[in-house]
């Protein structure tokens, strides 16, 4: 089984985002139990008192309109244990490649990688900022569906 984590600053749009858009197209394709999958951050922003808030109104709706369910989820701040845990990290932007590389210190295995890397390169745009939760949408699909394969294939 190979264990993926994705990771944004706040664990509350992309990153979540990207955790149950795999699910739902690993669920379709019929290879949901070689995956588990979780997604985190590498700010503590959306943690309050130890509990994370949950997913972002706006990125829920999103999900939602694409008929993914993500109840139940709340942030939580990648941590250094994290890295025998997982074997890949990937990251929303090259913000949050520096980020969760300070926090591991180092990536010796090489697991710690950009999300769009699979298709082409850039960074997976940030809504916070944008408040186009549609373009994330289409950037996270673009990007899953794009790891699915490569990872499907890595375990064929």
């Amino acid at each position: 089984m190979k264990r993926i984590m994705f990771v944004c600053h706040g664990n509350i749009c992309r990153s979540p985002m990207a955790e149950f858009v795999f699910r739902d197209l690993a669920e379709k394709c019929g290879v949901s139990a070689e995956f588990s999958v979780s997604s985190s951050a590498t700010s503590d922003e959306e943690i309050w008192d130890g509990v994370g808030n949950p997913v972002y109104p706006p990125a829920r709706e999103e999900l939602n309109r694409n008929g993914i369910i993500c109840d139940g989820k709340r942030a939580v701040q990648l941590r250094k244990s994290d890295y025998s845990r997982y074997d890949l990290f990937l990251c929303m932007d090259q913000n949050n490649l520096r980020n969760a590389l300070r926090i591991f210190g180092s990536d010796p295995a090489g697991k710690v990688r950009k999300f769009l890397d699979c298709v082409g390169g850039g960074d997976v745009s940030d809504p916070w900022y944008t408040r186009r939760f549609d373009v994330t949408y289409g950037d996270v699909l673009r990007g899953c569906e794009g790891w699915l394969k490569i990872l499907s294939e890595e375990n064929s």
